[in-house]
């Protein structure tokens, strides 16, 4: 390509053909439609929503956030409005916003995930399913579906089986091998994997001698997991044939590139919108720099050519 030329920056995760790389992580960009006053967003290759439950969840009780020195502490307990107000009330709104948007869902059964699967996939401008894997399964003692291949492989295969959408299922980094857990969602019917949620870690206050937070753990994301988040990425991409969704501590055009570097189709941006509204559209701009001084015309031409 020419140095004036305009480089391709689309990018694809199966079938979904994305705008650009660059998507908002669920529950760090609420629905998305918070995010308006600051830019179009409709700018942004997708925009994941905020975990949606079955039914409207409160979740846990303050103090839930604290700031680490290199990130943030979050115990939310997934609180969200719930599937059937976000259908008829968030849906049509990023529709009429040009938005694309994916919808990560939860839950504490099998058949709740099923439940919320199934009512979303009548949702004819979502692009996508991502899959909170993360969660405990109050069957079968509050195990973390995701902690395990077998646990995973049987979410993912139910809810694979629920949905025509196109299924993302997004990793623990709290597990032993994640890359037998990313072959487990890939022989199960995932489309694509993403990966990192947080790790767990907690707060202590010397003083009174308490944990800060109310749930005592939580999870920890931000600049802190990212070369955690970037050796998982890269092992999942050696270990899988479907695409691999990046997250953990991205914070710059730089931190993004870096993702796409080692293999990952497109990147989630987290923490980072909330030290700066304004992240995920500046990272954008900032890979279609670096490809126009760099003379890289469409990101398959960067992707996995990490050089060893």
């Amino acid at each position: 390509m020419t140095q004036a030329a305009v480089p391709d920056i689309r990018a694809r995760v199966g079938e979904v053909l994305l705008k650009n790389p660059v998507m908002s992580a669920s529950g760090t960009f609420g629905y998305g439609l918070e995010f308006t006053p600051f830019y179009d967003i409709s700018l942004l290759g997708a925009i994941i929503v905020k975990g949606l439950s079955l039914e409207p969840t409160a979740g846990n009780a303050p103090p839930r956030i604290v700031e680490t020195s290199a990130g943030m502490l979050n115990a939310i307990g997934l609180q969200n409005i719930g599937v059937e107000r976000f259908v008829a009330e968030v849906a049509p709104r990023l529709a009429d916003a040009g938005a694309a948007y994916a919808a990560n869902i939860y839950g504490r059964t099998i058949e709740e995930y099923e439940s919320v699967a199934r009512r979303l996939s009548g949702v004819p401008s979502l692009i996508a399913i991502e899959l909170n894997a993360s969660c405990p399964n109050v069957k079968e003692g509050g195990i973390a579906f995701g902690s395990t291949p077998e646990g995973l492989y049987g979410l993912t295969r139910r809810v694979r089986a629920a949905t025509g959408k196109p299924l993302w299922v997004k990793l623990s980094p709290n597990v032993g091998d994640i890359g037998a857990v990313a072959r487990a969602a890939e022989e199960a019917g995932a489309d694509a994997v993403t990966l990192i949620n947080t790790i767990v870690g907690m707060a202590v206050d010397h003083r009174k001698r308490k944990p800060v937070l109310s749930n005592v753990t939580g999870g920890l994301s931000g600049p802190a997991i990212k070369p955690v988040a970037l050796r998982m990425v890269w092992e999942a991409c050696r270990s899988v044939k479907i695409p691999v969704i990046g997250i953990g501590g991205i914070q710059s055009a730089e931190d993004a590139l870096e993702f796409l570097l080692v293999g990952a189709a497109a990147v989630q941006v987290g923490t980072a919108n909330f030290r700066n509204p304004n992240a995920c559209v500046e990272i954008v701009e900032g890979i279609r720099n670096f490809f126009i001084r760099e003379k890289i015309a469409r990101v398959d031409d960067y992707r996995g050519r990490l050089v060893l």
